[in-house]
């Protein structure tokens, strides 16, 4: 039987992913899209009810994640190639999109594809992750204040960065 990781692997070489491969590049230039789209997977991420054992040690990395994604995106940090970035916020989209290879109303096998499709993604980039969290630690005040000087998002900003996302 193939483990988690594995069966991550397969659906990161899938078609399907590769579209959000391409959607993750088009948005990471634009910051407020990406900032709705991370604000959104922490939103889904809540909504788990089971957070006990081995996937709150996941639920951690898809946050740590967020905060990577989120800080590349400030500029906060770049001490991580732009290639690892696309294929981190490709999961996140891939994770928060409707359209996966599982639907996700399916109970239960519904969000394998999406744990293992992070799975993947952690099992590949934990140096980065681990780098990541280092780097928060002995950044947090100047990651803060980088974050707080992002501009807040118009409604119809929001709404432009939710339509861009496939969203209605």
């Amino acid at each position: 039987m193939s483990t988690l990781a594995e069966k991550g692997v397969k659906i990161a070489k899938n078609a399907v992913f590769s579209l959000f491969l391409k959607r993750a590049t088009g948005l990471l230039g634009k910051p407020i899209a990406v900032v709705v789209a991370l604000r959104e997977v922490a939103a889904k991420l809540d909504d788990v009810n089971s957070k006990k054992g081995p996937f709150q040690q996941t639920i951690d990395m898809v946050r740590t994640l967020i905060r990577l994604v989120n800080a590349y995106v400030t500029g906060a940090y770049r001490r991580i190639e732009p290639s690892t970035i696309i294929s981190g916020l490709a999961v996140l989209l891939y994770v928060l999109s409707p359209i996966d290879l599982v639907p996700d109303f399916i109970p239960v096998v519904g969000l394998l594809d999406d744990l293992a499709l992070i799975s993947w993604f952690i099992s590949k980039f934990r140096d980065e992750l681990v780098s990541f969290q280092e780097w928060e630690r002995t950044h947090a005040a100047e990651a803060t204040a980088i974050a707080a000087s992002v501009p807040a998002a118009t409604d119809v900003t929001l709404t432009n960065a939710v339509t861009e996302l496939g969203h209605s």
